[in-house]
């Protein structure tokens, strides 16, 4: 039976084979979603042995964060441009595990990415999240945080209005966009916790800001951020 039903999934893979999200080839036996030449060779940063990194620069004299990191390097018609679409526009969720897991596995390498008490994915308006019919940002949140054994908060931080989205808006449009956007639900369940806050892409760095003002208001909160890839 068990060489029946091998003969007959390797017969239906010859004729629907599933594809690498990343590079559209055909995945072999063992390989999930993205194949194993395009996860050896995707732009990674090592930002999480870099503490002063150009995510991290990019927020200095904005907001106090205790960390940041970005899984890959972002670029036009790249890889992880194929995979971010795929994710966000191709119904592809598991997309954010598999990469979230890929940046906790590399977290957990660093001695100051180790230890969080919540990671907190940036929410959507339920208008979006209705529409698209997941966070993306919650399943990368939810593959870190299986590999760095925490849990994923989703209710803690609301998104309290809905907003144009971010492409192709300058710098100071991106920044007005993103004002007065998000709220903090229950305080009291963030107070002293360190919190790793995540998003898909970091560009500008005006979403991430917004929620980090709103989250640093908490007494006793320290606050970390990471996402799936850095654009320049």
């Amino acid at each position: 039976m068990n060489f029946l039903r091998r003969y007959w999934s390797d017969f239906v893979a010859l004729l629907f084979p599933e594809l690498c999200y990343a590079c559209n080839n055909s995945l072999v036996a063992h390989e999930d979603l993205i194949c194993t030449e395009c996860l050896y060779n995707l732009p990674y940063t090592d930002f999480h042995h870099q503490p002063d990194n150009i995510v991290a620069k990019q927020f200095w004299g904005k907001v106090k964060l205790d960390g940041a990191y970005a899984l890959c390097y972002f670029t036009k018609g790249g890889k992880v441009q194929q995979l971010v679409h795929s994710l966000k526009y191709r119904n592809a969720p598991q997309i954010g595990n598999k990469l979230g897991a890929l940046a906790g596995q590399r977290m957990a390498e660093s001695t100051h990415f180790k230890h969080f008490d919540a990671v907190i994915p940036v929410p959507l308006h339920k208008s979006r999240l209705r529409k698209r019919g997941y966070n993306q940002s919650r399943h990368f949140a939810e593959g870190i945080a299986e590999a760095l054994g925490t849990v994923v908060s989703i209710n803690d931080l609301i998104r309290t209005k809905a907003t144009q989205t971010q492409t192709h808006k300058t710098r100071f449009e991106r920044s007005a966009n993103m004002k007065e956007v998000f709220a903090v639900k229950d305080v009291s369940a963030l107070t002293n916790k360190h919190v790793l806050l995540v998003d898909d892409v970091v560009t500008t760095g005006a979403t991430l800001e917004s929620c980090a003002n709103v989250l640093l208001a908490i007494p006793g909160l320290k606050l970390s951020i990471a996402t799936i890839a850095y654009a320049e």
